[in-house]
């Protein structure tokens, strides 16, 4: 993905193919605040679609502005993040999926637990037992807005580095709480801090990955790793409470979380615009040239073009763009029935008030054939993906169009997930073997997987904006 070199606010960008750091003499520099990049800055280095032709720049056709000299970042630059080693690109991916688990772990890891909890703090309110949970979910679904913003202005690894250090803190800061007021307000901080590196993450990849095909198989990978990690935290808390004490369910996510952070440290900086930046300031030290600029510093770094811009690009696109605002009111129904069930299965599976009355451990251990049927979706997506691939090679007429090639795994993952929802419902009764109503968590978990790979798929296609912030 190409940074474009600025020529003036008439003409448009021309594409640069060196493999070196280009200097350009004295350019216009278009008023920035009229300019597109008001409206999000375009992923990676990627232009505007108004503005993504190439055109010869004519000798005194440009407006210059002061003596400032742009730099760019060719995609075939060998720091370009498209092109480093596969050691380097494998470490990006293992410390994607990493935090990918450890922070969606941490969103169902009081789960079987909570009778524990609540008889420590003498809670007996059943209304207030769905809080631990609850109060992470705030955090995990309103903080996003944030996160991803943000790591399209200052990086994705200052964003995922902070958050992590906020997870590792605040679930250690859950497993002491000393009171259940205290819990809470130290779970929603956890929600906070764990939805950091999950905003991040898509644009992660993205960032190393130009390839559709490739970049599609990546956010797949990444979507299955995030339904199996809330899938592995009830037998996980279950075991540890019965046998230990639920203070440990928290230890032991802590020191997970905690185990990532060295990943986290050596990560490199992986979105192409401030990589840009930083080698402008290398030059400018190097030649001491203070005029050598990269695009991305043209942009406003003031508090309120953060606040007003940068931020408020989520919510653009939420209300602005018809086909986010559905996709996301769908996706949003979807994840909430999933951690529903993290409310239910314990009325179905746990204690001896429940229909199978299992001890917390073995009632934890139903939930993972969600987890099978999210790595089962994967599966199914690498074969659509090679379907889809011969189709394009021989160009078949409907592979052309975006929608039949993301949607058609939604319109299977759907009805398997609608269908699993009322399976569990007619089973799950006296009189039946358990084995029928754990066996919905595979057809649940693979639709689930399903949906959500093609969705997100589909609108990372259709969509100019940063991907990150889907």
């Amino acid at each position: 993905m190409t940074i474009p070199t600025i020529h003036d606010s008439r003409r448009t960008l021309s594409t640069l193919s060196s493999a070196e750091t280009i200097i350009e003499p004295p350019v216009a520099v278009p008023d920035i605040d009229k300019a597109h990049y008001d409206e999000g800055e375009p992923i990676s280095g990627t232009v505007p679609p108004e503005m993504n032709t190439t055109s010869a720049k004519a000798d005194g056709d440009e407006n210059r502005h002061g003596s400032k000299q742009i730099i760019t970042l060719p995609l075939s630059d060998p720091e370009h993040p498209n092109n480093w080693s596969s050691a380097k690109k494998n470490l990006v991916l293992l410390t994607g999926l990493m935090m990918a688990i450890h922070s969606t772990l941490g969103s169902s890891l009081p789960s079987n637990a909570v009778q524990y909890i609540a008889a420590d703090f003498h809670v007996t309110s059943e209304i207030q037992l769905v809080l631990p949970i609850s109060c992470f979910l705030i955090g995990y679904v309103l903080a996003p807005t944030v996160c991803g913003p943000l790591s399209e202005h200052f990086g994705r690894k200052p964003v995922m580095l902070i958050t992590s250090i906020g997870i590792t803190l605040s679930t250690m800061a859950c497993a002491l709480a000393p009171t259940w007021a205290s819990l809470l307000v130290f779970r929603l901080l956890s929600g906070i801090f764990a939805s950091g590196p999950i905003a991040c993450i898509g644009g992660l990849f993205a960032d190393i990955n130009s390839v559709p095909r490739i970049r599609g198989r990546t956010m797949a990978g990444f979507i299955s790793i995030s339904t199996v990690g809330p899938a592995l935290a009830p037998p996980l808390s279950g075991f540890v409470a019965e046998n230990v004490t639920w203070r440990w369910v928290f230890g032991v996510g802590a020191i997970f979380a905690a185990s990532t952070l060295p990943l986290v440290i050596i990560l490199p900086e992986t979105y192409a615009p401030v990589l840009l930046s930083k080698r402008a300031a290398r030059l400018r030290k190097e030649t001491g040239n203070q005029n050598i600029i990269a695009q991305s510093d043209l942009q406003k770094k003031t508090f309120q073009y953060v606040l007003n811009v940068v931020m408020f690009r989520p919510f653009r696109m939420l209300f602005g763009e018809l086909i986010v605002a559905t996709t996301c009111a769908y996706l949003a129904l979807c994840y909430g029935i999933f951690y529903l069930y993290f409310d239910a299965y314990p009325t179905i599976f746990l204690g001896p008030n429940s229909v199978y009355k299992y001890s917390p451990g073995i009632a934890g251990l139903t939930f993972l054939p969600i987890g099978i049927g999210a790595v089962l979706a994967l599966g199914i997506f690498l074969c659509w993906d090679s379907y889809l691939a011969r189709a394009q090679k021989r160009n078949a007429p409907w592979s052309q169009k975006e929608e039949f090639r993301r949607l058609p795994l939604a319109l299977i993952g759907a009805p398997m997930y609608a269908l699993s929802i009322l399976w569990l419902g007619w089973s799950a009764r006296e009189g039946v073997f358990w084995l029928a109503p754990v066996a919905s968590g595979i057809t649940f978990g693979t639709g689930f997987v399903l949906i959500f790979a093609a969705f997100i798929n589909y609108l990372s296609g259709m969509s100019h904006a940063p991907l990150s912030n889907h």
